[in-house]
């Protein structure tokens, strides 16, 4: 993610304290891993009160990325985790009859406009590596959904919030344009 924000010129930095938290002006969360080692970790650093402060009560733009999605919502079936709760719904794995993880290139289907997906061609092609998606409970929080085993939602937006099944890091050209919309954003 530094790598491809630094490509960019876009400056940026790890946080990895409450104190670094409150310094910052947007936030993206990357995602490597379980939801329950991802809530862990967040939990153990001090760092969930200070990103709900953040994203939550003060507004900030915040992109969260694969497992920075996942985490977003109420619960995971990934090891029956607790997540954040910023959003209403869950987390299921695909079905059986599929190869899991989904690795690879698959395309996304936006269903509204979106400052993220502004110079986006349509139905872009990005790099997935998942073996678990997104319920939202709500259907107006999908931006965009993809095909396996079905339709599903792989990016999320909720106000000053948004996030994307795929890596938006590892999917060239239309990845770094997402970034670049993101550290644009306003929020709104």
């Amino acid at each position: 993610m530094m790598y491809a924000l630094a490509r960019l010129g876009i400056d940026a930095r790890l946080v990895s304290d409450a104190e670094a938290v409150r310094e910052v002006d947007r936030i993206i969360l990357p995602g490597v891993g379980a939801a329950g080692a991802t809530v862990g970790s967040l939990t153990e650093s001090g760092l969930v009160d200070a990103l709900t402060e953040r994203v939550l009560n003060e507004a900030i733009p915040f992109l969260g990325i694969c497992v920075g999605l996942q985490i977003l919502f109420e619960h995971s079936e990934e090891g029956d985790t607790d997540c954040l709760g910023w959003l209403p719904g869950k987390v299921q794995s695909f079905p059986a009859s599929v190869r899991v993880p989904q690795i690879g290139w698959n395309s996304v289907r936006f269903v509204r406009d979106h400052a993220l997906t502004k110079g986006l061609p349509e139905d872009p092609y990005l790099y997935f590596v998942n073996s678990f998606h997104a319920v939202p409970a709500d259907a107006d929080d999908v931006l965009g959904v993809t095909d396996y085993a079905g339709e599903f939602c792989s990016v999320v937006a909720h106000k000053n919030i948004a996030a994307t099944q795929f890596h938006a890091e590892k999917s060239g050209e239309v990845g770094l344009r997402i970034l670049t919309n993101f550290a644009t954003w306003n929020g709104f």
